[in-house]
């Protein structure tokens, strides 16, 4: 419905307007509940925004991740300071945090510190509840009563509601007040109420959560963090390479299936597949025993972080390495035949198993000839390299059907499809995981997508819709291949949105010592992004607005050790990812970043890396870090600046005109109350 002006509210344009004024008046029957639903949201166009946060890259660092929402990237801890930093020591405050975000397993650790003595728990309970109550009246305080009471437990919804919104220093209140805590020792509900209301505390820090891709790979955890999230409700999620390749998987495509077995034996991370989604790994463990049991297979060792390098065996670790090197084969085998079947993606260059000499022990690549470092290849037919041997063939059949029958997987890929896309534009924010393809002077770049050629924000679109069709029952057979194919594509494609790099240098990073050939040419994005110029034209390009606009992506590691920025492109460009992985912290210098986005403006927090729970929980520690302030306003930013402050206004004006349309007569009133907000 088209917005105006109450003066050009005349017979015709109400009648066009009927249909819709008439769906509106279903929920608002008259003047009274229209009327009150206009100053409800007037209100609401008035309170500071939420607290947007922003991850990338999580590669299965689950337990980093967790923290981090516990903590909400350290907002909690600043609030606890805000508040008791007069009157509480350093370690007090830091036993109150450790409580909030693990209240199940601290409070577990305090009676076991108490023992029998009651009255020392009671003194405990009394002073903590106290505090927690006003620790929760600070975060929610930015949010109307109603979306507090949507995140309140039902079971304690109305005694933290009414401790909430009373106060404990008005005389009158006090004793009720005080009352309430003792009645909840007294019926020894102490525990339960403290940790639903630690758990109000870290859902209200976080109003918007953005994850810019890449839950899946490397850490052992990304089951764990895909179950967080579907417990948290409140995200949205831009896909990443990596989710492709596990989505390509989890659709039936064998050499993704392949990749993503590589890429866990490569780190030795096979909690998330055998422990996350029970996929059945044996006839592969065989198989490499039998066909590799004399190959020393050097070059294949899984890379381990210290916990994993003190905890599994030389015999454990020679069978991950003989497993590796056997999928690492079929999946060169796979890709041969992917490459074959999609001529349009011009990536014959990297069918190198066509140009081994045998004889010679040597590979041409790109025209020039090097010596393998690895020339057993029990099942290669050097006639037909990319021919599966029987026992290969089998071998992917089971591996294939282990995935598809994956419930939990299915389920998980469910969530990354219905909250997820390729990009996504928030409050002026244009988020996407990795590149939008350009060309050397920095216009978009055309690239073909299941026969059509798009750039730019149909681009995205088009390969959104692809994945899609990949798990549509009502997609034509020969659409749903393609699709299934296309995300091998998106995982190593040279023009791929989410890989954007010349080739996956995989087999000459395996096979051959000279590292040249291991350079993977980024394209023209990642070059021009750092242009102010280039990055106004892809935020015009896809509809990002307003004098505060950003890019925010993820993708490629920010290596503060060499000293990169996270901040590009005079402040238009933020780049996250900062290593959650333990595998790059060396690498990048810091354990990861969260982007804040607040009422007063942006702050990026780095982070250092996260021992364990454990050691939040009795020792008090928390995630060390530094934050960054990237860009502040002199007015605190209100709902009505926001996204949702646009599309409350349309809603304002619709039952404008719904009033009007009330009170002269061309829509007739009803009894009731109407909608309650």
């Amino acid at each position: 419905m088209t917005v105006i002006h109450r003066a050009e509210y005349t017979p015709e344009r109400i009648e066009a307007d009927r249909r819709v004024l008439e769906l509106l008046a279903r929920s608002f029957p008259n003047v009274g509940a229209a009327s009150s639903e206009i100053i409800n949201l007037e209100a609401i166009l008035n309170l500071p925004k939420g607290t947007e946060h922003f991850v990338a890259d999580l590669h299965g660092e689950s337990d980093a991740f967790r923290h981090i929402l516990k903590n909400a990237s350290g907002n909690i801890r600043r609030k606890v300071t805000e508040i008791f930093g007069t009157s509480l020591t350093t370690e007090d405050i830091r036993q109150l945090c450790s409580l909030i975000y693990y209240p199940e397993q601290k409070l577990e650790y305090i009676h076991a510190a108490a023992g029998d003595n009651d009255e020392q728990l009671c003194d405990f309970y009394t002073i903590t509840l106290h505090r927690l109550v006003k620790v929760a009246r600070s975060v929610s305080a930015k949010y109307t009563r109603s979306k507090v009471r949507k995140a309140l437990p039902p079971e304690f919804a109305y005694i933290i509601e009414e401790l909430l919104h009373e106060s404990e220093s008005e005389e009158k209140k006090l004793p009720y007040f005080t009352r309430i805590i003792e009645t909840i020792i007294s019926t020894e509900r102490a525990d339960d109420f403290i940790i639903a209301i630690c758990n109000v505390i870290q859902r209200l820090s976080i109003d918007r959560l953005h994850i810019l891709g890449d839950v899946f790979d490397r850490g052992p955890g990304a089951h764990i963090i895909m179950d967080t999230l579907i417990d948290y409700g409140k995200f949205d999620f831009q896909w990443g390479n990596h989710d492709a390749l596990w989505m390509g998987a989890a659709a039936g495509n064998e050499t993704c299936i392949a990749s993503v077995l590589r890429i866990s034996l490569r780190y030795a991370n096979m909690a998330t597949l055998e422990d996350g989604y029970g996929i059945n790994i044996l006839p592969l463990a065989t198989f490499a025993m039998e066909t590799y049991g004399d190959d020393p297979c050097i070059g294949f060792e899984p890379r381990l972080d210290d916990y994993r390098a003190n905890t599994l065996s030389e015999k454990t670790c020679r069978l991950l390495a003989q497993m590796h090197k056997a999928i690492t084969i079929i999946q060169f085998k796979l890709e041969g035949d992917l490459i074959d079947r999609h001529p349009e993606w011009k990536m014959e260059s990297r069918k190198l198993l066509n140009n081994i000499n045998f004889e010679k022990g040597t590979v041409v690549v790109d025209g020039k000839e090097y010596p393998m470092k690895d020339m057993n290849f029990p099942t290669i037919d050097p006639q037909a390299p990319y021919k599966l041997s029987h026992d290969e063939e089998e071998l992917v059949k089971k591996l294939r059907h282990s995935f598809m029958v994956s419930n939990k997987l299915a389920t998980h890929i469910y969530c990354l499809l219905s909250h997820g896309s390729m990009f996504g534009v928030y409050n002026s924010n244009l988020l996407f995981h990795a590149s939008v393809p350009l060309n050397a002077d920095g216009s978009l770049r055309e690239v073909t997508v299941a026969g059509v050629p798009v750039k730019g924000r149909q681009l995205m679109r088009r390969v959104g819709r692809v994945i899609r069709a990949a798990f549509n029952a009502d997609t034509p057979d020969d659409q749903r291949q393609y699709a299934r194919d296309f995300f091998w594509y998106l995982w190593s494609g040279p023009d791929s949105p989410l890989f954007d790099k010349s080739k996956m240098a995989t087999f000459e990073r395996q096979f051959i010592e000279d590292k040249t050939t291991h350079k993977e040419v980024e394209g023209y994005y990642y070059t021009l992004r750092n242009d102010p110029d280039v990055c106004d034209r892809i935020m015009d390009e896809f509809g990002a607005t307003g004098p505060h606009r950003h890019i925010i992506n993820g993708h490629v590691p920010v290596r503060l050790n060499k000293g990169e920025t996270p901040i590009r492109a005079q402040g238009r460009l933020m780049v996250i990812d900062g290593g959650f992985s333990r595998a790059y912290h060396n690498t990048t210098g810091s354990a990861g970043y969260t982007l804040v986005f607040h009422s007063r403006g942006f702050q990026i927090v780095k982070h250092e890396p996260f021992t364990s729970a454990e050691d939040a929980i009795i020792h008090g520690l928390d995630i060390a870090g530094s934050t960054e302030v990237v860009e502040l306003s002199q007015q605190r930013m209100r709902v009505r600046d926001t996204d949702k402050g646009v599309e409350l206004q349309s809603q304002i004006d619709e039952l404008t005109e719904l009033l009007y349309a009330f009170r002269h007569g061309y829509i007739k009133e009803h009894a009731g109350t109407g909608k309650v907000k």
